[in-house]
């Protein structure tokens, strides 16, 4: 997965081509791989991304205990009554029985104020929800500890490529040299009637064809610095000069120590994870089910009214109450005991998934560490395999100086050679690669 993470942000770099960091200047960085990684932790997006919805969780935690402390509103009107409304009364009433009476009821103008508190004094899912958005909050930090550590092991990969690619570069500079110095001497072999133009011809074949390589090695780096670029936050005009060396981060791979660290796969980001979603899940089946339990709210309501004729000359006249309100779930034709069966469901899943996440990790601890042992006996393989391939190299092109081997020869020792120095160069990414993976699953970033 986070190789094809990697490639898509490539493709996307050779598409398109806050806090001061106290070793950039004038847009320029130097940085050994733990320097990018903090440097990265303080500008990379996605950093910052998750960062905010760390922040963002501990406001949604407010806002829920919030919900259940006193509320205090105010409200005031004001009504002129064009037309005050007029009813009919029985003439009983003033004494003239046997008719309708039309009576004016009201006065011009009503005003009026009050003030209103009101306080949650018993809600079950008030309380659940409390504890889901704490489990929330806890959940976006875990959420942010995984976010840095693939951050760190994009940087970590991207600066291993730029430094292998670099080391190849290298390789290549050096083979070039000396196909240059093999067809210089060739030529003068050829002059003096010791190697004939066929010969010419493969070497100069074998120089364009390392030249080529070169110059695909030369766009190769560039996008892994723009690839780091990206993983670091930082422009595209940005210069980065890295003041580690393969070497040096060779010398740093203990492997038997590495072998020997235990791993407790309950303090693994992934597992945390994952049971706080089994958590979340518990939360949820309780929230359903504490919807069918009571509600109680108290209140208090004091208020004023006036009225009159004249704006100016109003009768007011006050008024206050205070009480409980009481809500009692009696009848939702099953949908609430769906809900709970669907949240039993969901509940189940998160256990399944979780039980599936312990066994994955488990397995990827016992491959991790195989992938390092491995990985470790092929790099120095082929350090030998180096060593061996440039001495043969060295000695097919003294026999083919002396006139004792052909440009044929001589090409295919070349090939050998490059092909040892390029697995080489592969398997010590490979062992760096497979440190940090198991580093990451460790925690040791």
């Amino acid at each position: 997965m986070r190789k094809r993470q990697l490639l898509t942000v490539s493709l996307l770099l050779l598409l398109t081509g806050g806090i001061n960091y106290p070793q950039a200047i004038n847009s320029e960085l130097n940085l050994t791989l733990k320097e990018a990684q903090d440097y990265a932790i303080l500008h990379n997006k996605m950093m910052i991304s998750a960062q905010l919805d760390v922040q963002s969780s501990k406001l949604a935690l407010w806002e829920t205990i919030s919900a259940g402390l006193p509320q205090l509103s105010a409200s005031g009107s004001f009504e002129d009554n064009l037309k005050l409304m007029t009813t009919l009364l029985p003439g009983e009433f003033f004494g003239q029985p046997g008719t309708k009476i039309p009576v004016t009821f009201g006065s011009q103008y009503n005003s009026g104020a009050s003030i209103q508190a009101t306080m949650l004094l018993f809600n079950a899912p008030f309380y659940i929800g409390i504890e889901t958005t704490k489990l929330a909050q806890k959940l976006s930090s875990d959420n942010l500890k995984k976010s840095e550590l693939d951050t760190k092991e994009s940087v970590s990969t991207a600066y291993f490529l730029i430094l292998v690619s670099e080391k190849s570069l290298e390789i290549l500079d050096k083979n070039i040299s000396n196909l240059n110095e093999t067809l210089k001497s060739t030529r003068a072999m050829y002059s003096a009637g010791m190697a004939e133009q066929t010969d010419i011809d493969q070497m100069v074949s074998n120089v364009t064809m390392v030249e080529n390589s070169r110059s695909s090695m030369q766009r190769a780096i560039e996008l892994n610095y723009n690839l780091l670029r990206f993983q670091l936050g930082v422009t595209a005009d940005t210069k980065i000069i890295l003041k580690e060396t393969l070497e040096s981060l060779i010398r740093e791979v203990n492997v038997e120590a590495l072998l020997s660290q235990q791993f407790d796969h309950t303090k693994n980001v992934d597992y945390r994870l994952i049971e706080g979603e089994e958590m979340m899940s518990s939360l949820q089946l309780k929230t359903q089910k504490a919807a069918v339990l009571p509600s109680l709210a108290g209140f208090y309501n004091y208020g004023i009214n006036g009225m009159g004729d004249k704006i100016s000359n109003q009768q007011w006249f006050r008024n206050s109450m205070t009480g409980l309100q009481l809500s009692i779930p009696i009848f939702a034709s099953g949908q609430k005991y769906t809900k709970i069966k669907k949240a039993e469901i969901n509940l189940e899943k998160a256990r399944t998934t979780k039980d599936m996440v312990t066994e994955k990790l488990k397995i990827q601890e016992k491959q991790l560490r195989y992938n390092l042992v491995n990985a470790n006996i092929q790099y120095n393989s082929q350090k030998d395999n180096v060593e061996v391939s440039k001495r043969v190299y060295s000695s097919m092109e003294n026999k083919f100086r002396q006139g004792m081997a052909s440009s044929l020869e001589l090409t295919q020792a070349n090939s050998l050679y490059l092909q040892a120095e390029n697995n080489y160069v592969s398997a010590l990414m490979n062992l760096l690669q497979t440190k940090l993976a198991l580093d990451k699953l460790l925690d040791n970033m």
